[in-house]
């Protein structure tokens, strides 16, 4: 028994061998039933060569190689006495792609989702990839009910039409939002801590009421964050559930949370093994202070304020630790120490920009706050990453470390994404201040993708007209110095204010550098050429005596800090501007003039901001009198409750306003919610504004020109309409002079489109 096993295993051996057993040499090839792909591309994919022994192994081989291709619905292989013949049924090629039924979605976006186009080569499995694609565009949108059905049209010459027929279906709306465990807060909190909303008739813009997997992800990131951040240090979110309705047209939320318990903070304190000395006192950036409700926000508030004050002081490299510990007893009590120490020295090895078709390497490289070589800092990394945001030429901005050429050294990868730059604008609209409205305009904020910012505008009003052409270069001459000028042309009708016209035209050249992050110095140029005219025949004496045209040189200068959270909508901070210019580098009129604007912004809670400002400003004739049209007017857009020149030097008998020569203006604001859904968009706000006009050069017979304080308050109701911000307020003047000219409630409407 054994032997004959052991005389087997060779034979056995030999059949496990098929290219010794089944081995025919290649004498030739074959290729049957092609129409578009050449014959020499059919061989190469199959691999065989003529002369070369093939197995069945190898024939095989070839057949999945052709079917991998795509190119192909059928193939057959076969190979008889060394002539390897391949049968080939080609798939067709699409002659278009077609959308039928998509009223929601448009053409355009749903195309940017499949990947079968025109001309390429139709296959059933890349069709039901792209329809899964398709569906889920769908159901992005909230439509889960939604049927797409694939149609092949038959044509001539081995081609179709794709066509995807395509049944929308209702929008599947957030129809109830359940939360089960919430004791300290109730769902009507919670509910507006989420991002998801319960489906409104008034929400048909946006799109948070609809189901989204990642929205929901999203939504229990915003409950960890809010009840960390309101002492809730064991907070967990056990399960968040989407049920859709049985009819596929509602989904109900379910979130089931697990509160624990409160804690407070008790012993704060740090403990470094750096030099105390260099270190200093780091009391005052500490935020987190012993009694206060645990905030885990605030803990991390305090290690960047920590890693930045240390980095100022020299220490580059610094690793913080938030170590807790929590007490037991019946008082929930954890206590906190920031344990720091000298991290590992780390240099930027490269800067990887990936991301950027369209801006140039340069722009982004210019905005950071290090370079190449440069010891890795955590706070101007933060800094380098805002000014790229603040650009407004991306979407996104992510900036990730990875290794670099050494251990000491680590790579810095920047991915943006891109977004349009490019903006024009029809505006219309509607104010007490210049009647109805209509704005267009055209602006460029990357032009070229070199940051250069190209605009154009022209505006047409009841009582004024403007039109305006600037350029600025951010970095003129490759150093980090703005340059750039302004044309403009404008028409003012001041004939309920003032009974005259004024007409401008002038030029602006101007330049600016950065003296330090928030801090920077513009320096100026303007050449204008105005007319006083169209003077009433019943105008004041001091006006017709200054009719005609007169032209204005001047050089000035201006000193910006901005520090404020957000430009557009700012909600911490401070912005601070110094302005002055002189006149009398040529043309008539020879002044001097200074100005200060100044805006602070507080949050008093979440929706409630309070916004406080000061303008002043002096003008000084040099040699002679300062001319009407480069007085300043003051009314209702500093001072609510008073009319657009309302206040100032006044001829009484004809009641024309005269301006000033000095003003200054203080405006107090809080904003609060008026208890409507969010959504809507509607807020409410107090203001108080003060300030005074005074001083013109000449005065005579019938004018009068009180330097006393001015003061109003109200309210304010504005909307963040679907067509634009609507602002109505309400006003009464509380200090005022007889002659002053009042005005109660002020209207303005706008949009753009």
């Amino acid at each position: 028994m054994f032997k004959r096993l052991v005389t087997s295993l060779p034979l056995l051996a030999l059949c496990a061998i098929p290219s010794l057993a089944q081995a025919e040499v290649v004498s030739e090839i074959r290729i049957e039933g092609n129409q578009r792909i050449e014959t020499s591309a059919i061989e190469t994919y199959m691999g065989l060569e003529r002369g070369e022994d093939a197995t069945q192994y190898d024939i095989d081989l070839a057949l999945k190689r052709l079917y991998d291709t795509g190119f192909f619905a059928d193939i057959s292989l076969d190979q008889t006495g060394g002539v390897v013949t391949a049968t080939v049924k080609e798939n067709p090629s699409i002659n278009r792609v077609a959308f039928e039924g998509n009223d929601q979605i448009s053409k355009d976006d749903l195309e940017k989702e499949i990947t079968l186009k025109a001309r390429s080569i139709y296959t059933r499995t890349r069709v039901q990839q792209d329809l899964k694609r398709l569906l889920d565009v769908y159901r992005r949108g909230g439509r889960y009910s939604a049927v797409i059905t694939p149609k092949i049209i038959s044509l001539e010459q081995n081609r179709v039409d794709l066509v995807y027929e395509i049944e929308e279906g209702p929008s599947a709306e957030i129809k109830k939002i359940t939360f089960i465990g919430n004791d300290t807060f109730p769902s009507s909190t919670l509910e507006k801590i989420i991002s998801s909303e319960i489906g409104r008739w008034y929400k048909f813009l946006g799109s948070a009421d609809k189901y989204d997997p990642d929205r929901l992800q999203y939504d229990q990131e915003l409950l960890r964050k809010y009840y960390f951040e309101n002492g809730h240090a064991d907070f967990k979110v056990k399960s968040a559930i989407a049920e859709l309705s049985p009819e596929r047209d509602a989904f109900y939320l379910t979130y089931t949370i697990e509160e624990g318990p409160v804690y407070t903070f008790g012993k704060v304190d740090v403990a470094t093994t750096l030099n105390k000395k260099r270190v200093g006192d780091l009391d005052p950036i500490i935020t987190t202070k012993s009694g206060d409700l645990y905030n885990a926000s605030e803990v991390e508030t305090t290690i960047d304020s920590m890693v930045e004050s240390l980095g100022d002081k020299g220490f580059a490299f610094v690793d913080i630790d938030p170590e807790t510990t929590r007490r037991e007893g019946k008082e929930k009590i954890i206590d906190l120490t920031y344990k720091i120490s000298e991290g590992p020295r780390v240099y930027v090895d490269r800067i990887n920009i990936f991301g950027n078709s369209r801006t140039l390497d340069e722009v982004i490289r210019r905005e950071f706050r290090l370079n190449e070589g440069d010891a890795y800092s955590t706070s101007k990394i933060k800094r380098t990453e805002q000014r790229l945001n603040a650009l407004g030429y991306f979407e996104t901005v992510k900036i990730e470390n990875t290794p670099g050429s050494a251990a000491d050294k680590t790579d810095l990868d920047v991915e943006v994404q891109e977004k349009s730059t490019g903006e024009i604008t029809f505006g219309a609209g509607f104010s007490t201040a210049d009647g109805a409205l209509a704005d267009v305009g055209i602006s460029e904020r990357n032009f070229l993708g070199r940051g250069q910012t190209v605009r154009a505008r022209t505006l047409f009003a009841a009582r004024r007209q403007q039109y305006d052409f600037g350029f600025t270069e951010p970095y003129f001459l490759g150093r980090e110095l703005e340059a750039g000028f302004d044309i403009y042309k404008s028409t003012y009708d001041l004939q309920d204010e003032s009974s005259f016209d004024r007409d401008a035209t002038g030029f602006v050249l101007r330049t600016g550098y950065n003296l330090s992050e928030k801090w920077k110095h513009q320096i100026r140029y303007s050449y204008e050429q105005s007319e006083i005219s169209n003077i009433s025949p019943f105008a004041s004496t001091y006006i017709r005596q200054q009719a005609g045209k007169n032209s204005t040189s001047s050089v000035g200068h201006s000193f910006i800090y901005d520090g404020r959270d957000n430009r557009q909508d700012p909600r911490n901070g401070l912005y601070l501007r110094l302005n002055q210019d002189v006149a009398g580098l040529g043309g008539d009129d020879r002044f001097i003039r200074h100005e200060i604007q100044s805006e602070y912004y507080y949050p008093l809670s979440k929706q409630w901001l309070y916004s406080g400002g000061f303008l002043g400003g002096n003008i000084t004739g040099i040699g002679k009198d300062v001319p009407i049209n480069q007085r300043f007017f003051i009314g209702s857009k500093q001072i609510r409750g008073f009319s657009n020149a309302g206040i100032g030097a006044r001829d009484l008998t004809t009641s024309d306003a005269l301006g000033g020569n000095t003003y200054y203006v203080l405006s107090n604001e809080v904003r609060f919610p008026l208890g409507l859904p969010e959504d809507l968009g509607v807020t409410g706000a107090a203001f108080m504004d003060a300030g005074s006009l005074y001083g013109i050069d000449a005065k005579g017979a019938g004018v009068v020109d009180e330097s006393s304080l001015r003061a109003s308050a109200g309210f304010g109701i504005a909307w963040s309409s679907p067509f634009g911000p609507v602002r109505i307020d309400f006003a009464k003047a509380l200090l005022k002079e007889d002659y002053d000219d009042e005005e109660f409630v002020r209207f303005g409407f706008g949009t753009r489109f």
